[in-house]
């Protein structure tokens, strides 16, 4: 069994958990009761300057590599995200692979940074998008390699249905097929094999010209250096998800001003 099935299987245990303990009416209730969120798609699909634009990710460990960010606070790396000009924040709210949680989304909404809030978690449910959407998030991941089409186009409407904007996630040709089938405005291609947790930005090179203009593209995972981001920025890529890259240095404002700043060095 691979890492995504562990995970997955272990998300629909506390999905069935959490409708216990808050029926799906009155998560759909309060869902349409919040105010208009800040839009994702539009702050991260224009460039702003040579440099794709940068959404910067909340996380504290990993499956693959465990603690990444040995002094973690949400609230903190937050508030260095938003001094440092990125332009979005993503928030890891898986809590046993992660160490996330939809509490850290949701003090963070409360923050009122004036930033769109990304829900990066391995969602198949509607459930978890009206979660998404209560915790205060712009946007949600939806992932190709778990989800089949039916289940993910439905996840589309949902979403649209809350005003919430979807990351539609590919690693490969025939993901990217499905993706293309359906209404989403924004791609992610992650270079991170969920199966074996290695990276590579040869798949966002591969994958990238198959991917109209019209549609948003995010390149996640294997974002290290100055010359990856270049890479990106030829490959005209709209936005890169970093997380890893980031939470593991040792001065945070001046790794994200490294990435934002690839252009000039």
């Amino acid at each position: 069994m691979t890492i995504l099935n562990d995970i997955l299987t272990r998300k629909k245990e506390e999905v069935q958990g959490d409708r216990k303990s808050m029926p799906r009416q009155e998560l759909e209730k309060l869902a349409l009761a919040m105010p208009p969120n800040i839009n994702f798609l539009k702050a991260i699909n224009e460039r702003k300057t040579q440099t794709p634009n940068l959404i910067a990710e909340i996380k504290r460990r990993s499956p693959s590599k465990g603690i990444l960010c040995q002094n973690f606070n949400h609230i903190k790396l937050a508030q260095t995200y938003v001094n440092n000009g990125v332009s979005a924040i993503s928030v890891l709210t898986d809590e046993h692979f992660f160490g996330g949680s939809l509490a850290h989304l949701k003090s963070i909404y409360e923050l009122q940074t004036g930033l769109p809030l990304l829900r990066k978690d391995f969602i198949y449910d509607e459930y978890q998008l009206y979660q998404a959407k209560v915790a205060g998030a712009s946007a949600a991941l939806l992932i190709v390699a778990m989800l089949d089409e039916a289940t993910l186009a439905n996840l589309i409407n949902v979403a649209s249905e809350i005003n919430l904007d979807v990351v539609v996630e590919i690693h490969n040709t025939k993901e990217l097929e499905i993706a293309l089938k359906t209404e989403t405005k924004i791609i992610g291609i992650n270079n991170r094999n969920l199966h074996t947790f290695k990276t590579s930005l040869n798949t966002t090179k591969q994958l990238r010209p198959l991917i109209p203009n019209n549609i948003c593209v995010i390149a996640e995972s294997g974002i290290h250096n100055n010359t990856d981001v270049k890479t990106l920025a030829q490959l005209n890529i709209n936005a890169m998800l970093i997380g890893e890259g980031i939470v593991t240095a040792k001065d945070i404002g001046s790794k994200i001003q490294y990435f934002i700043n690839a252009h000039e060095q």
